[in-house]
C-alpha cells in the first residue's frame, strides 16, 4: 500500500484481501470473537499509508472487510482518530447469508455464506464523499469497477464500459502476477526481485492501459497481462454481478514501455444469480510422508502400505496414498535416491487421525522396508474446510451501502438480466502445413497459467504468433491434455477458443476435490499445473525451435 501511494500518480487504491480459503480462516476468527472477522493486515497497511493517501487525495477501496465490514470500518475510524487524521469511512454489506441457511437451502454446518455483490455499493459510498470504502465479499473486479463507476457516472446499463473495468480488475486484482509474477517466462523479466504493483489507467469507454509506476521493477507487457487474463475463468463468458465480459472480444496492443492498452470489450447483461461462497468445517486431517530410498521403490511402497492399512485400529473414513517417484538411478546423493509415499487420511472423529494414526505409522521403523524413515514425526489431526458454491437470486440478497453519518443505501438489482449461454465455439484457424517436428516441452513455445475455483482448477495456454496460434489450437485438444496431464483422465474436462489471445483454456473438474483448504492433491490451489503441462514433451514444428 505504502508503495503504492508513494510511488506516483494515483486516483484509487484497490485490494482485494478475500480469498477463497481466507474466507474460512475469517469464520473461524469470527467464531472466536463476534468483533473479528475481516483482515486484521489491511489497518497495518492503512496505518503507515493513509495520511499520504488524504494528503495525495487518493481514495482506497478494499474488501478487506470479510465478514465484518462494519467492524473494519468502525477500527478504520478509531485508527483515523489516533491518528488525527479526518477521514469519512464507508461501507458495503448484506453479502453475509449465514443467517438465513435454512431459507436458502444450505447446509446446516456452513461457517461462512458469503453472495458475490458488485460495485454499486462502493458506487455510491463514493458519490457521498467516503475517503474509504470497505466491504464484505463483492467480486475481485468490483473494487476496480466501483471507483471508474463513479469516476465516470456510467449507468448500470454501460455495459460495455462497465465490462472493460471488469477486464482491467481481473487483470490488477492479483497483484504482481500481472506484473511477472508467477510467469511462465520469467527469466526475460527485469528485477523480478521487487515487482512494481499493476495500475489500470481506465478510460470512460471502460478500456484500459495495464501499466506501473515509474522506476519499479517487473515488467507489463502482452504476454503478462494475456496470462493474468487466463487466471482463474471458465469460457467467453465472465459472469460478474453488474455485467458479463465477453473475454473473446478483448484486443490486446503495445502502448509504450510497460503499458498495455486493453479495448474492443464488449458486455452483457448480468445474470439473475449471485454467486454464493460456502465454507464449512468438514473434518480433520493428517498426513505421514515416507521416503523411500534406492533399489525396489514399487515393493517398498506396497509392503509399508499393506503393513499400516492392517495396523490401523479404526480406519478413517478417507485414506489416500500418493507415490511420487522424486528418485533417480545411480543417485550422487541419498534425497535424489529417494521417493516419496504419502498417505492422507480424512475422519469426523480427531483421534481416528490423531496419533492413533501417525503413531501406528512410525511404529512400522524396525519391521518394515529398509531404510525406513519419514518427513516428520507423528503429530495430531488438524481441521481441514470444504468450499462449494452456491447461486442466489440476485433479488434476494441486500446490497447496502452504510455511510459516515449513519445513513444506509439500499442497491437495486441490476435492471435488465440475461442468463448465461454457451457461446458456439469460433472456427478453427487454418492448420499448419506437414513439416518436420521434434519432440521437446511445450514450454518452448506456450505460456501458461493455472489456478483454482472450489474444486475445479483452470489451465490457460497461450502463445505468441498467429503461426503458432494455428498450431495449438489443433494440437492441444482436451484428448491431448488427459495425454499430457494423466491426472485428468477421468474428470470432466473442457476447451475454450480464445483466438483474440491466441488462447486455449481448460476447466478440469473436481481435480481439487472440495476446494483448497481439503487439499485434495499436494498442490491445492493447481498453481502448479500449467508448469506441469509446459514441461511435457509435444511434437512442435521445428520452426518454432530454431
Amino acid at each position: 500500500m505504502r508503495e503504492m501511494v508513494t510511488g506516483g500518480e494515483l486516483d484509487y487504491l484497490t485490494g482485494d484481501y478475500l480469498a477463497e480459503l481466507t474466507m474460512l480462516i475469517l469464520a473461524r476468527d469470527r467464531a472466536k470473537s463476534p468483533d473479528r472477522g475481516y483482515a486484521k493486515t489491511f489497518l497495518a497497511q492503512l496505518e503507515e499509508s493513509l495520511g499520504t493517501a488524504l494528503d495525495n487525495g487518493v481514495k482506497i477501496v478494499a474488501n478487506a472487510g470479510g465478514l465484518n465490514p462494519a467492524g473494519l470500518a468502525a477500527a478504520v475510524r478509531t485508527l483515523a482518530e489516533r491518528l488525527g487524521l479526518p477521514v469519512n469511512v464507508a461501507h458495503v454489506e448484506g453479502d453475509d447469508l449465514v443467517g438465513r441457511r435454512a431459507e436458502f437451502g444450505f447446509a446446516d454446518d456452513v461457517l461462512a455464506a458469503n453472495a458475490y455483490l458488485g460495485a454499486w455499493g462502493i458506487v455510491d459510498c463514493l458519490n457521498a464523499g467516503a475517503n474509504v470504502v470497505v466491504t464484505g465479499r463483492v467480486t475481485d473486479a468490483s473494487v476496480i469497477v466501483g471507483p471508474a463507476a463513479a469516476h465516470f457516472g456510467w449507468a448500470p446499463t454501460d455495459y460495455d464500459a462497465i465490462a472493460g473495468a471488469v477486464a482491467a480488475g481481473h487483470v490488477i486484482e492479483c497483484g504482481t502476477q500481472a506484473t511477472g509474477g508467477n510467469f511462465a517466462f520469467f527469466t526475460e523479466v527485469p528485477d523480478l526481485m521487487h515487482p512494481g504493483f499493476p495500475i489500470a489507467e481506465i478510460e470512460a469507454d471502460g478500456s484500459s492501459v495495464i501499466t506501473k509506476h515509474p522506476g519499479t521493477g517487473g515488467l507489463v507487457s502482452v504476454d503478462t497481462v494475456t496470462a493474468q487474463l487466463l487466471y482463474e475463468i471458465g469460457g467467453e463468458r465472465y459472469a460478474n454481478p453488474d455485467a458479463t465480459l465477453r473475454v473473446d472480444s478483448l484486443q490486446l496492443s503495445d502502448d509504450g514501455p510497460d503499458r498495455v492498452r486493453i479495448g474492443g470489450v464488449r458486455g452483457e447483461e448480468p445474470p439473475p444469480t449471485l454467486k454464493v461462497s460456502l465454507n464449512a468445517i468438514g473434518g480433520f486431517r493428517n498426513a505421514m510422508t515416507f521416503v523411500l530410498t534406492g533399489l525396489d521403490v514399487d515393493a517398498k511402497a506396497d509392503l509399508v502400505k499393506r503393513q499400516l492399512e492392517a495396523g490401523l485400529t479404526v480406519r478413517p473414513a478417507e485414506l489416500e496414498w500418493t507415490l511420487a517417484r522424486t528418485d533417480h538411478p545411480d543417485a550422487d546423493t541419498e534425497e535424489s535416491a529417494s521417493a516419496l509415499l504419502r498417505c492422507v487420511v480424512r475422519d469426523s472423529d480427531p483421534k481416528v487421525v490423531g496419533r492413533q494414526f501417525s503413531s501406528a505409522a512410525v511404529e512400522l521403523a524396525l519391521a518394515s522396508y529398509p531404510g525406513f524413515t519419514t518427513t516428520a514425526p507423528p503429530g495430531d489431526g488438524q481441521v481441514y474446510g470444504v468450499f462449494t458454491a452456491g447461486y442466489v437470486d440476485a433479488a434476494d440478497v441486500p446490497h447496502v451501502a452504510a455511510h459516515a453519518d449513519g445513513s444506509r443505501t439500499s442497491i437495486p438489482v441490476a435492471p435488465q438480466t440475461r442468463v448465461l449461454e454457451p457461446v458456439d465455439p469460433p472456427p478453427l484457424p487454418s492448420p499448419l502445413p506437414a513439416g518436420p517436428t521434434r519432440r521437446a516441452p511445450l514450454g518452448l513455445v506456450a505460456g501458461a497459467r493455472s489456478g483454482d475455483k472450489g474444486g475445479n482448477a483452470n489451465v490457460g495456454v497461450w502463445v505468441r504468433t498467429h503461426e503458432q496460434w494455428r498450431w495449438l489450437a489443433h494440437e492441444l485438444t482436451v484428448d491431448a491434455l488427459r495425454e499430457l496431464l494423466p491426472e485428468t483422465r477421468d474428470l470432466p474436462v473442457t476447451r475454450y477458443l480464445l483466438p483474440n489471445l491466441r488462447a486455449v483454456n481448460f476447466v478440469i473438474e473436481g481435480i481439487l476435490g472440495k476446494g483448497v483448504a481439503h487439499q485434495a492433491r499436494f498442490d491445492p490451489q493447481a498453481k502448479g499445473l500449467g508448469e506441469w503441462l509446459r514441461s511435457r514433451h509435444v511434437d512442435l514444428p521445428e520452426a518454432y525451435l530454431s
